[in-house]
């Protein structure tokens, strides 16, 4: 990469859910690429020793196709820092690094570390958080585990795994649970681990100042093929309904009524720009109290008093934003916003931001 940061893709999903299937053939295919494997050490199952050559003792372990491997026995920052300085002096060679949680992590606080700690954001890019599910067994991880609804909901890319195991009807079903949960993130569905690489890294899921193009999906998370003036509470299919259908089409699923999850998503806009000083006001006041339920949150803002759009994303309690291109001459200047979380008071977040306006 050009800027010299050593891009980071965070790898979680429920226990059993194929994360070591899925990194076992990342690791073995040719691709050319070192890559850097972390591992929470408690992992239902470590990556298989055939690829490794040394001894286990080791804490950072050079695998015989030149990739690295290392599990974590102290926290995550001081590994990350310990494998940068290895490859400024040339100790190690890698390109990108994996972390793969255990089953049962939320992945906020390993995507924080990326944004908290100036010597890891010195180093290394958080390029996207990969979330599989089990299509066999997701259903009941989401309807029982709160930990795997929060993965989907933090995810920029959720892979379906096992799909040739469940029916078609049973895997739309499913997909279309995801959906509502996370509209944002785009789903694949895999095969015995079976990803092309270019499903797997550089996605750009986090980049702040990457072009909006690449993530396309988060913008069109509530349009419904018509245009609303002002902000949309979805009214025409339940408010929590997140993602497209024709217009007119109601969100009649059979099995939508069943799961009412806790992880929603909902979506602001408005063609009014916003006054600076008092949605960071908000923002910093609404992070205060629902950080820890708010997993991600992105949007592209017109504010007052510049010609640029302002990109802004957080996970948790962190936020960020950043200046983007230029509104192009003629294009429509609308603030767009979604928020991901858990039992998210939506009415509050609609007025609160709507008092922010200009």
């Amino acid at each position: 990469m050009s800027n010299g940061l050593i891009p980071a893709t965070i790898l979680t999903g429920f226990l059993g859910s194929g994360k070591t299937t899925l990194l076992k053939r990342v690791l073995s295919e040719s691709h050319g690429q070192r890559i850097a494997v972390i591992e929470n050490e408690f992992g239902e199952e470590n990556i298989d020793n055939d690829i490794l050559v040394a001894d286990t003792e080791e804490q950072i372990i050079q695998m015989s196709n030149g990739c690295v491997c290392c599990t974590i026995r102290e926290d995550l920052r001081a590994t990350l820092a310990t494998l940068a300085e290895k490859r400024r002096k040339g100790e190690l060679h890698f390109d990108r690094v994996v972390i793969e949680t255990t089953g049962l992590a939320d992945p906020g606080p390993v995507a924080q570390t990326f944004f908290m700690d100036d010597e890891v954001a010195e180093s290394f890019l958080l390029d996207s958080i990969l979330t599989l599910v089990d299509a066999k067994h997701g259903d009941g991880q989401l309807d029982t585990r709160q930990e795997a609804r929060r993965q989907v909901g933090f995810a920029d890319q959720i892979f379906l795994s096992k799909a040739d195991l469940v029916d078609a009807a049973t895997l739309d079903a499913l997909s279309h649970r995801i959906k509502h949960m996370n509209p944002r993130a785009p789903q694949h569905r895999v095969d015995f681990g079976v990803v092309p690489i270019k499903d797997v890294f550089d996605l750009r899921g986090f980049n702040l100042n990457a072009k909006l193009e690449i993530d396309p999906a988060f913008l069109d998370a509530d349009d419904h093929g018509h245009h609303h003036h002002g902000h949309d509470h979805g009214h025409e299919h339940g408010p929590d309904c997140g993602h497209e259908h024709a217009p007119g089409e109601s969100c009649d699923h059979p099995h939508h009524h069943r799961h009412d999850d806790d992880v929603k998503s909902f979506v602001f806009r408005s063609d009014k720009p916003f006054n600076p000083a008092r949605l960071e006001d908000f923002l910093g006041s609404i992070v205060q109290i629902y950080g820890p339920k708010m997993l991600r949150y992105k949007g592209v803002l017109n504010m007052k008093g510049t010609e640029r759009k302002v990109i802004f994303q957080g996970v948790h309690q962190l936020m960020g934003s950043d200046l983007g291109p230029k509104w192009a001459p003629g294009e429509k200047r609308e603030s767009r916003m979604v928020f991901i979380g858990i039992d998210l008071p939506r009415d509050v977040f609609q007025a609160g931001l709507s008092q922010c306006l200009a």
